[in-house]
């Protein structure tokens, strides 16, 4: 019995179906099976290029989603159902990660929830908002009463969720029905436990409205109508559910009942919502609906036979959907006026009598929107729509003359300014888009203070960063008018990113470009292939910043032919290591013990470095990782030091009582990420670059690559990780806790691996690679006077923590 069927369903729409089968069929797994229920002659003739490997069910021509789904549902074999439609796709190891999470579930969970990106006519891999949701939620099993805030906010799609077989078998009669939606939520209101995976592992295709028949009235009011049977459910199930035991902490079945507020509620406009399987024109709306106000205290029970609070809770937070998707659709979505005006009577009936008991409106214009609406004041409700219009529209023209102007007046203080000569004792330097003194410029600025102190550094730095600036700092805030003058005049100008377009390239400066890592993914006019990392790139403005640089800096033979190919212009490579690494050869055993000091770890304990990258599917960093099992399971003398903005700040969670001890200790805000490197015995990644730069420290490196598939082929890579890593590698968090619990991180196989990654990617990493930027940039050295590279077998990196100790 596999673990997974993956049901395709539906016709070939727009020849959708043709990729999304040569993609399973070109990544099979053991525990997947593939079942495709071919509506439609083009459909059956696609699939079955791909039988026997694929079961193949033909359907007649008209057949709808739900009679193709249970159709698909009847033929499977496998523990769990996960429902594809035809026009969608399924990313690379997308079905794996499915298979594995739900191999873990215990058998009283029958939704498992999980990522989606969302591709249009126009693009591909653009991120949901449900990341942070399903990063909440964790790995537990959890009543639908504990997380409702976020389950009940999670995309509504088949496609972002696998349904338990026995589970889709007992309630199939109630979740058979067209309306994709409506099926999606009604699976969170029969479900006796849900989990999550906050991982991508599904592709949502949204076809161009042009390209689907036109919206029927009857399809404008089916919306409304569909909130209605969801909350005469939910009502149904609250009254079956005289007890709910939570399972999560209580702040988050409090939150459920209280004011979601608009970031809260900010993935129903962002992502593919109920307005949008009706045939609805999506929008992304920032402003988001308030929620219910508190109506009881949860956790208390409330009489037999009677719903709780919790199940009250549930009502309350669809409630408050419905309410946000009606007037979303409403403003948003063109309709003859007497359609509108219907749709309007309908909805504001339907707020009246769905009305969750003591539910209070939001205060300002959202809680106007909604009285008007429960009033059925169309008229008022127009005006009102139209006045903040015209509201807007002035504002806006404001802001922007405004802008127009300071813009007009700061440019002819520039050109005024790049009249004067150039200053040959004036450096600027800026690093990640102007956030501080950071990685390779600010060990130039340093070694250029000790070896060219006539030579005066000024940072570009934002207002929020100035504070942070080590004391005695010369800086700049961008868009001021010594910001310019200091631009227009300096002879160096020093970035590990692009200075903005307009600055001018004058012909006696110096562009130092210093880059912040070593390149897996694609970079450059190289990301042109991949939308969901361009994210509507200018490539031909790249080109005029690229044509700027002068001298790009770069750290192995790697890096340089990526960079030529990724920025294809006439710079002069600087093959002589990244500045920012020197001190991972210069650093003593007294600067680690002071960093561990610093950073609150004990001098017996080993400490773990959890650095993860940023992927492009997704909306924003969540955890990928459950880092309080993976703190219990490597014990009481590990500390994970963990670099990236897990969802768990300020609200009550596993790792409250491991901060307070010590085990993890968050160093997001930390830097710099050198002295983490240097105190940590080990790193943990994904593909991140703070890989290579690790490596120069000769010290143990995991692989955490759990959706290498889907980051391949999403983001776009320059070399196979998985064939060269630089240590042992592991696909699940189990894996990597065995890795981490054994003495397989340190082991032969992992100190070879490491030995030929280091090899290749600190060629020129040796401790003095800013002296040689320094004395052939600003010294005007020649490259035989330069100090030469020092060969990988003579270099003796920085102790690691157990020699300092």
């Amino acid at each position: 019995m596999p673990e997974l069927s993956v049901v395709v369903h539906g016709p070939n729409t727009q020849d959708r179906l043709t990729g999304l089968l040569a993609s399973l069929a070109a990544h099979p797994h053991p525990e997947v099976e593939v079942i495709v229920a071919a509506v439609g002659p083009w459909a059956r003739e696609t699939a079955e290029e791909y039988a026997p490997d694929m079961l193949v069910l033909p359907l007649p021509d008209g057949t709808d989603d739900a009679a193709s789904r249970s159709a698909g549902a009847a033929r499977a074999s496998g523990r769990w159902l996960h429902f594809v439609h035809a026009k969608d796709g399924l990313p690379v190891g997308g079905p794996r990660l499915v298979a594995e999470r739900a191999a873990e579930l215990p058998d009283e969970v029958d939704v498992l929830l999980f990522d989606h990106v969302r591709s249009t006519w126009e693009t591909s891999g653009l991120p949901s908002s449900d990341g942070p949701r399903l990063a909440r939620a964790g790995r537990a099993a959890h009543l639908l009463d504990d997380i409702a805030r976020s389950a009940l906010r999670i995309t509504p799609l088949l496609g972002n969720r696998a349904l338990r077989t026995s589970f889709w078998q007992a309630h199939e009669p109630g979740l058979t029905t067209p309306d994709e939606p409506y099926a999606a939520y009604a699976t969170l209101l029969r479900a006796d436990r849900i989990a999550a995976l906050n991982q991508v592992a599904y592709e949502h295709h949204e076809l161009r409205p042009e390209s689907l028949p036109p919206v029927t009235p009857e399809k404008h009011y089916a919306l409304v109508d569909r909130y209605e049977a969801l909350l005469a459910r939910a009502q149904t199930r609250a009254a079956s559910r005289p007890t709910a035991v939570p399972t999560v902490a209580p702040a988050e079945s409090a939150g459920a009942v209280q004011s979601t507020g608009p970031a809260e509620s900010a993935g129903l406009a962002e992502s593919a919502g109920p307005a949008q399987s009706a045939g609805l024109a999506e929008s992304a709306d920032p402003t988001e609906p308030a929620g219910p106000g508190p109506a009881t205290p949860t956790g208390s029970p409330g009489p037999a036979g009677s719903p709780t609070p919790t199940s009250r809770a549930v009502h309350a937070v669809l409630y408050d959907v419905m309410v946000h998707d009606c007037l979303r659709t409403f403003a948003r979505t063109t309709m003859p006026d007497p359609v509108a005006r219907e749709f309007f009577r309908r909805a504001a009936e339907a707020a009246v009598r769905r009305r969750p008991p003591g539910y209070r409106r939001p205060a300002g214009p959202e809680g106007i929107r909604r009285a008007l609406l429960e009033e059925n004041a169309y008229t008022r409700y127009r005006a009102f729509q139209a006045a903040n219009r015209a509201r807007r529209a002035t504002k806006s023209a404001v802001r922007s003359r405004r802008r127009q102007v300071a813009a007009a007046l700061g440019d002819h203080h520039y050109r005024k300014s790049l009249s004067r000569p150039v200053d040959p004792g004036l450096a600027v330097f800026a690093a990640y888009w102007n956030r501080g003194v950071a990685c390779n410029p600010a060990a130039i600025a340093a070694k250029l203070t000790e070896l060219a102190p006539q030579i005066h550094p000024v940072w570009v730095v934002t207002p929020e960063h100035a504070p942070l600036l080590p004391p005695h700092t010369d800086h700049v805030l961008p868009g001021t008018r010594r910001y310019r003058e200091v631009l227009a005049t300096a002879k160096y100008l020093v970035n590990n990113v692009n200075y903005p377009n307009a600055i001018v390239k004058r012909p006696d400066a110096v562009h130092l470009q210093t880059h912040h890592g070593t390149p897996l993914k694609r970079m450059g006019v190289d990301q042109m292939e991949f939308p969901a990392a361009a994210k509507g790139l200018d490539f031909e403005a790249l080109l005029a910043r690229i044509d700027k640089w002068d001298y790009s800096v770069s750290a192995n033979s790697h890096s340089t032919r990526m960079w030529e190919r990724a920025y294809p212009s006439r710079f002069t490579s600087l093959d002589y290591g990244y500045p920012r690494n020197d001190v991972y050869y210069t650093a003593t055993a007294a600067d680690i013990r002071t960093i561990r000091d610093r950073l609150g770890i004990p001098p017996a304990h080993r400490a773990i470095l959890y650095a993860p990258t940023h992927r492009d599917y997704e909306a924003g960093w969540t955890p990928r990782l459950d880092l309080a099992t993976l703190a219990d399971q490597l014990g009481e003398d590990t500390v994970l030091l963990v670099r990236g903005h897990y969802f768990y700040g300020g609200t009550p969670s596993p790792l409250t009582a491991l901060r307070r001890t010590g085990r993890v200790i968050d160093v997001s805000a930390y830097d710099p990420v050198e002295d983490l490197s240097l105190a940590a015995d080990a790193l943990v990644t994904d593909y991140s670059s703070i890989m290579f730069d690790y490596a120069n420290l000769d010290r143990p490196i995991v692989v955490y690559a759990d959706d290498w598939e889907t980051y391949r082929s999403t983001r776009g890579v320059y070399f196979d990780l998985l064939a060269e890593p630089p240590g042992q590698v592991a696909r699940t968090q189990r894996e990597l806790a065995e890795i981490l619990a054994t003495e397989a991180w340190h082991d032969e196989g992992a100190t070879k691996a490491r030995a030929a990654f280091r090899r290749r990617f600190c060629e020129y990493d040796d401790g003095r690679a800013a002296e040689r930027v320094v004395r052939r940039v600003f010294l005007g050295e020649s490259e035989d006077a330069l100090p030469p590279v020092i060969p990988l077998e003579e270099r003796t990196p920085a102790p690691n923590p157990r020699e300092a100790a």
